[in-house]
């Protein structure tokens, strides 16, 4: 059927995409290398690690390799800090045709000095590029001898690689912040807990902090948002890890329950559902009968006059129709929700990293006719978009120009992003910015045929 639809559809991805239909169960294929010469839009390895490790307010960053490396992920998230800013600034050993031939140890060792010597740091994380695991570089024995000779912590980040999975980033940052985090610390009494997967972006975990604290629950870490190094070091005394971003930090969460003997919840706080269910999830797996009755407080408090707001946007909004297309699968999920709390119809949606569980959670949202892909490329989402007649695309910087071309509004649900999306605050804002784009009159001018009247 989708061969019929979509002709110039690459056999080997057919596993990849599915249509929603009564009689088709199957499964769709994912966690898997990107297919060679297919444009994903997928990150490499480095970048993946890096978005996860680059909010860390005061540690220092060495991209050991190329220019391009640092310059591709500089300032890469809408990450806002209440500290200090130093991880706005990278530094690179900017690897020329010399280093490749003769090796870069030598320079990466002189960049960590360069560093220790005008910056007095704390932490040093060195990423390892593609490059450098093709010229075979001992990124770690470089930093064994900086923290010997410096008596700092200089941890080695192996991103090497374009494996088409930025998933492989992600544990590369999780091995790292384990790293980081040493041996276990002694507990502390009371609801104290870990936030892993929020970048605060737009300064999200502010509110999100907000609400823990109207409950009664104290953050000790944040992964990574707004964190220092100090506090990272402090995660293993904590009660409870909750889990925002699934596809970065459940690698990170399995390893904490592994090592320190934490339980973890996956929660979201995009979407008035998914909020709902949060605030009741976190209090009811700290077993604490006054969090439990605050959490159902400020859900009585702050859900009936969000829901008011929202359906003044529904009646603009209702029967239009969605594309999504995200890094994670726990995102597109709570973007599903949303749209249907919206009264709109979600026809295409695709994740770059999405897992199993979480694509068969997709299709049970998801009506009859959604087309749903893993790890998508521009040829398909403007096939299907087009096909599904979409009014709107949810996506990535990398998607923006693609719903431009098309005609079709755009919502950027990335790390780039300055405003917040989450929380009862974020969920008003969302339901805003998809009303202004979607019924901007821009769109009736762009989608005129050549030659017609504009009025």
């Amino acid at each position: 059927m989708l061969a019929k639809k979509f002709n110039g559809m690459i056999e080997e991805r057919k596993d990849f995409i599915m249509e929603k239909s009564g009689g088709s169960q199957r499964d769709i294929k994912c966690e898997e290398n990107s297919l060679a010469g297919v444009v994903s839009q997928r990150a490499c390895v480095y970048c993946g690690a890096r978005v996860v490790l680059n909010p860390i307010t005061d540690a220092y960053h060495i991209i050991h390799g190329p220019i391009g490396c640092a310059s591709y992920t500089w300032d890469l998230r809408g990450s806002l800090t209440s500290g200090v800013e130093t991880f706005r600034t990278s530094f690179s050993t900017d690897l020329s045709e010399t280093d490749i031939v003769f090796g870069g140890e030598k320079k990466l060792a002189g960049a960590i000095s360069e560093i220790v010597e005008n910056y007095d740091p704390k932490v040093i994380f060195v990423y390892s590029t593609c490059v450098v695991g093709v010229i075979g570089d001992d990124v770690d024995a470089v930093c064994r001898k900086a923290e010997e000779k410096y008596n700092i912590r200089v941890i080695p980040v192996k991103s090497t690689g374009f494996a088409g999975n930025k998933s492989s980033g992600y544990k590369a940052a999780c091995h790292a912040i384990m790293d980081l985090m040493g041996e276990p610390k002694e507990k502390v009494e009371g609801n104290k807990i870990n936030f892993l997967g929020d970048f605060n972006l737009a300064g999200e975990l502010w509110i999100n902090e907000g609400y823990l604290n109207k409950m009664g629950v104290e953050i000790i870490s944040r992964f990574t948002g707004d964190s220092t190094c100090q506090e990272l070091q402090e995660a293993s005394r904590a009660k409870l890890n909750i889990v925002q971003c699934a596809g970065s930090m459940t690698y990170l969460a399995k390893m904490m329950k592994e090592k320190y003997g934490i339980p973890f919840i996956n929660i979201s706080f995009y979407g008035l559902e998914d909020i709902e269910d949060t605030l009741r999830k976190i209090a009811f797996a700290l077993g604490d009968v006054e969090v439990i009755e605050k959490a159902k407080k400020l859900i009585n408090e702050e859900l009936p006059k969000t829901k008011e707001i929202i359906n003044e946007y529904r009646e603009r909004l209702e029967g239009k129709k969605a594309a999504i297309y995200v890094g994670g699968g726990f995102k597109a999920i709570s973007l599903i929700k949303q749209f249907k709390e919206l009264g709109m119809e979600i026809v295409m949606v695709g994740t770059q990293t999405g897992k199993q569980h979480e694509y068969e959670n997709i299709r049970e949202l998801c009506d009859e006719g959604t087309i749903i892909l893993d790890d998508a490329n521009p040829a398909e989402l403007e096939a299907f978009m087009k096909e599904k007649g979409a009014d709107i695309l949810v996506g990535g910087v990398k998607e923006r120009p693609l719903a431009y071309k098309l005609g079709v509004a755009f919502c950027d649900h990335n790390h780039e992003r300055k405003h917040p999306l989450n929380g009862f605050v974020g969920a008003v804002n969302f339901a805003r910015e998809i009303d202004l784009t979607i019924n901007s009159p821009v769109w009736k001018y762009i989608r005129k045929k050549a030659g017609e009247s504009y009025e």
